[in-house]
C-alpha cells in the first residue's frame, strides 16, 4: 500500500459516501471512468475489494468498511496540516523567540499585550541581557529577532528603527542641579559622582560618545548592570545617572526622579528591530517585525515622555550588515 495517493483516498472516500460512481464523478469534478480507474488501481494496492457492485449503487465491502475509518482519519489530518500551514503562512501560529536588552524590558512587554491579541495562536517567549549578551543569542540563533538599541557590526543582519529612543541625566528631585535656570553645561555634570551601566552596554556607549564629543571626562562613582538599581541609587542621593528616559517614565510620572536639562540632551537614539539575514524569517517573525514598524512610534509617543522623535546617530529606516 506504499503507492497509495491521496488523491485515491480522496476518491473513494467520496464514491463510499454517494454510493455511485457517477455521483462522486459529479462531486469531484471528473469523469466517471476516471473515478472507476482510481478505485480500481486502489483495490489493486490494498488487495482486496472494496465494495459490492451492483447496476444501481456501490456498497462498502467489510474491508472497505475499515478502510473507510482509516481513509477519512488521513484525510482529516492533512487538512488539519493544511490549515496549519496556511495559518503559518499568514502568521497567526507559530512559535516567536524575542531577545531583547535589559532597557527594552521597559517598553517591549508592554507593546506584546496587544500584539498577542491580535495573534492569539502565536507561543511567545522572551530572553533579556545586555548587548553582548543579546549579540550572542542571536550568534547562536537561540532567538529569532531582537530589540536593541545598537545593532551589532560583527554579524549579518537586518536592523530597521522602530521608534525614537531618548537618553538623558537623571537626578534625586532634591538635588541642587535640579533648580538649576536654563540649560546645564555638561561639565557641571561631569563633576558630579556618576552611576552608569557597565561597558558594552548601548546606555554606557551612548554616555561615552556624549562625553567624548564635548573633550569631558566623567566621574564615574559606581557601575551597575541593572537600570532599576541604578534607579534606586540615584533617588538615594548617590550621585547621578544618565539612563533611557524610557526606563524612568513612572519615576518622572510620580515625582521620585528628575529629568536635567543638560545642554545637548536628550541624546536620540532609534529602537531597532533585528535579525539575522542567514536566518529563515518565519512568518511569525514578520508579523512581529510589522507590527513593531507600524505601531512602535506610535506607541512610544502615546505612553513615554521625550520618545518623540526617532533622530540620532544612525538614521532610521532598514541597515543591512
Amino acid at each position: 500500500m506504499k503507492h497509495v495517493t491521496m488523491r485515491q483516498l480522496r476518491i473513494f472516500a467520496t464514491v463510499a459516501k454517494e454510493g455511485s460512481i457517477s455521483k462522486a464523478a459529479d462531486k469531484l469534478f471528473l469523469t466517471p471512468p476516471a473515478v472507476s480507474m482510481q478505485i480500481k488501481e486502489l483495490e489493486a494496492q490494498v488487495g482486496m475489494a472494496l465494495f459490492e457492485r451492483s447496476a444501481r449503487r456501490f456498497t462498502l465491502t467489510t474491508v472497505g468498511e475499515y478502510f473507510l475509518i482509516y481513509a477519512r482519519r488521513i484525510l482529516d489530518l492533512v487538512g488539519e496540516a493544511e490549515e496549519l500551514a496556511k495559518r503559518l503562512q499568514e502568521g497567526t501560529v507559530g512559535e516567536l523567540r524575542i531577545g531583547m536588552v535589559s532597557t527594552a524590558q521597559y517598553l517591549v512587554p508592554r507593546m506584546l499585550g496587544e500584539f498577542r491579541r491580535e495573534h492569539p495562536g502565536i507561543t511567545l517567549s522572551l530572553r533579556v541581557g545586555n548587548r553582548r549578551q543579546v549579540v550572542q543569542m542571536l550568534e547562536a540563533r537561540e532567538v529569532d529577532v531582537v530589540v536593541m538599541g545598537r545593532p551589532p557590526e560583527e554579524l549579518k543582519v537586518r536592523a530597521e528603527a522602530f521608534a525614537g529612543h531618548p537618553s538623558g541625566f537623571v537626578a534625586a528631585p532634591d538635588h541642587p542641579l535640579c533648580d538649576a535656570s536654563g540649560e546645564i553645561d555638561p561639565r557641571l555634570v561631569a563633576q558630579e559622582p556618576l552611576i552608569v551601566r557597565e561597558e558594552g552596554s548601548g546606555t554606557r556607549s551612548a554616555m561615552n560618545l556624549f562625553f567624548a564629543e564635548r573633550r569631558v571626562t566623567p566621574k564615574i562613582a559606581m557601575q551597575m548592570e541593572s537600570n532599576e538599581t541604578i534607579k534606586q541609587a540615584v533617588m538615594s542621593g548617590l550621585g547621578l545617572a544618565f539612563l533611557s528616559l524610557h526606563t524612568i517614565a513612572m519615576e518622572v510620572r510620580h515625582g521620585y526622579l528628575r529629568v536635567l536639562p543638560v545642554r545637548g540632551t536628550p541624546v536620540m537614539r532609534a529602537w531597532y528591530v533585528v535579525h539575522r539575514t542567514s536566518q529563515f524569517v518565519a512568518p511569525a517573525v514578520e508579523a512581529f517585525r510589522y507590527y513593531l514598524l507600524e505601531r512602535g512610534q506610535t506607541y512610544v509617543q502615546e505612553h513615554f515622555p521625550g520618545g518623540n522623535g526617532r533622530g540620532g546617530s544612525d538614521p532610521p529606516g532598514r541597515r543591512d550588515r
